[in-house]
């Protein structure tokens, strides 16, 4: 990354109440506290338009505050301008990643990934959707968002420290 220089970084998932919205809080929060605040710009959206405008899943709200993590978020759907606005488009699961594939415009710039590829352990390259689950699953994701979070860091060449 050239010094100075700010990275776009949009998270993706199907509904954009739960693993996104949380990843972008976490990640938001990891650059916050380490000083890196003013190097990113950090989003998320859904690949459907189910939840637009809601307010993040109250399971995922109360996941990120129990571990000091503010959130605060719209759901929104994935526009064409993203893939032009952002570096990186990251999916929490395969069936994400298959849809912004797919609707991804020739030339884009958007570098378009799944989000567990950044983590190092091979059990969060997929990061499951909790929503018809128990509160377990939404703090498995925490977990593995933190992870993917400080591995997407690293790769970006910072060095950090999690939450």
């Amino acid at each position: 990354m050239t010094e100075g220089a700010t990275t776009k970084v949009l998270f993706v998932c199907l509904g954009n109440i739960c693993r996104s919205p949380m990843a972008e809080a976490v990640f938001a929060h990891l650059v916050k506290t380490n000083g890196l605040y003013d190097r990113f710009v950090v989003d998320s959206a859904g690949t459907a338009a189910y939840h637009a405008g809601e307010t993040p899943d109250k399971r995922t709200v109360q996941t990120c505050v129990s571990k000091g993590v503010p959130i605060k978020h719209r759901a929104r759907r994935v526009r064409s301008s993203d893939f032009a606005d952002f570096d990186y488009m990251l999916c929490m699961d395969q069936g994400n990643l298959d849809d912004l594939l797919r609707i991804k415009p020739p030339g884009a710039r958007a570098h378009v990934a799944l989000f567990g590829s950044y983590s190092g352990e091979a059990g969060d390259r997929i990061i499951e959707d909790p929503y018809y689950g128990g509160n377990d699953g939404f703090r498995t994701n925490f977990a593995q968002v933190t992870r993917c979070s400080v591995g997407l860091l690293k790769e970006l060449g910072f060095s950090v420290a999690p939450p």
